[in-house]
């Protein structure tokens, strides 16, 4: 391990249950019946905060908590809280004054009383997300209910609320293949309402052709003048846009988790590196535990994770790449597609997107150095 302090995140998958179907969702099991409970819950928390593994190395914790849609289960979550609070009350342990929540969510109960008692309670260690598309066409057109209707309509008003009561709002807009003419149009629809991080996933699963990166790279470029334009850049943070994108890899560099020292924990107390090497999750692979909270963290399912050097996840064509810093990758979808049971294989399907997004980059930073260069002769 090295000597740079980071922050752990414990996960909680509080239920399966979502009123959504989002037509892109990678999860596969939903229903109103598996929900974390408290004692299960509590166990996970004893148990990993005290793991030396993450009070060695992380400095912080976050809790975070996710479905499904989690605020369904927004008692349980203010019980967890609590247990939490109160756990950090009596102890001198190295996260007390060190520890916040966060809570991704599809925002149909965000108003709701409940939600906001709790966010009234909590506000001062709470972050929330809401997962919101854009505008209203590329939203409906995959965050639907199980009757197909759209539900834009419904979450706008609560995600104003939302954008009023926190300051430095982040959102993630996810991009697939039937939205992606209004890539543009969605992003400045969010960064209009008042977001101030946006983040812009592309779907990492096989869906991608020839033809979808000229689109993608037509639509970055637009969005980039907007940015640039409206000088923008100088309060948000717009993280397509990445200026460390887009250069060759570091065959010796270890590939961490999304999160490297992250631990999720399903409703029968099962730890996952996350959510997506859950049954939950995967379409054609068992899920892939790395303990659970009866018998602790197992070091031998976890170590795979601390030693993906780029050489050995990689294949010969990314690690030729001289753009391939960046290019988004999932290691649990790779490993649920995989035709073995490795997690050391990588899925290429985003490729020629990926190449898209660096010259919409390269694009970008090049017109904002003329920019200002301009501005500041003038």
């Amino acid at each position: 391990m090295d000597d740079k302090k980071e922050t752990a995140l414990i996960t909680f998958i509080v239920t399966n249950d979502c009123q959504l179907r989002c037509k892109y969702c990678y999860e596969i099991g939903k229903n109103n019946k598996s929900k974390i409970s408290i004692n299960i819950a509590k166990k996970a928390i004893d148990d990993i905060i005290d793991n030396l593994l993450f009070t060695e190395s992380c400095e912080s914790v976050v809790f975070d908590f996710i479905g499904g849609e989690p605020l369904l289960e927004i008692d349980l979550i203010d019980k967890i809280c609590a247990y939490i609070d109160d756990k950090f009350t009596l102890s001198n342990h190295v996260w007390k004054d060190k520890y916040s929540f966060s809570i991704t969510t599809n925002g149909l109960l965000y108003s709701s009383k409940k939600v906001q008692n709790f966010i009234t309670r909590h506000k001062s260690k709470l972050k929330i997300s809401i997962s919101f598309d854009g505008n209203k066409v590329k939203h409906d057109l995959n965050r639907v209910f199980p009757n197909g209707k759209g539900s834009y309509d419904l979450v706008l008003q609560n995600v104003k609320l939302w954008i009023s009561q926190f300051e430095d709002i982040s959102a993630k807009m996810v991009i697939s293949k039937a939205d992606i003419n209004d890539v543009a149009a969605s992003a400045i629809h969010l960064l209009e309402l008042g977001i101030s991080r946006l983040d812009m996933n592309l779907v990492v699963e096989d869906l991608w052709l020839k033809g979808d990166d000229d689109i993608f790279e037509e639509q970055l470029i637009i969005l980039a003048d907007y940015i640039i334009q409206n000088e923008l850049y100088l309060n948000h943070k717009i993280y397509i846009f990445e200026e460390g994108i887009g250069h060759p890899l570091k065959k010796e560099e270890i590939i961490s988790p999304c999160e490297k020292y992250a631990v999720t924990v399903d409703c029968k107390g099962n730890y996952f590196t996350c959510l997506r090497f859950s049954s939950f999750a995967l379409k054609n692979k068992q899920e892939r535990t790395i303990g659970n909270i009866y018998t602790g963290l197992n070091w031998n399912r976890l170590r795979p994770f601390y030693t993906m050097f780029n050489y050995l996840k990689n294949p010969e064509k990314c690690q030729d790449c001289k753009i391939a810093s960046g290019c988004r990758f999932c290691v649990a979808n790779d490993y649920d597609f995989a035709e073995s049971t490795t997690i050391f294989t990588k899925e290429t399907n985003i490729c020629l997107m990926h190449a898209a997004r660096v010259r919409a980059k390269n694009y970008y930073w090049r017109k904002l150095m003329n920019y200002e260069y301009r501005n500041k002769k003038e």
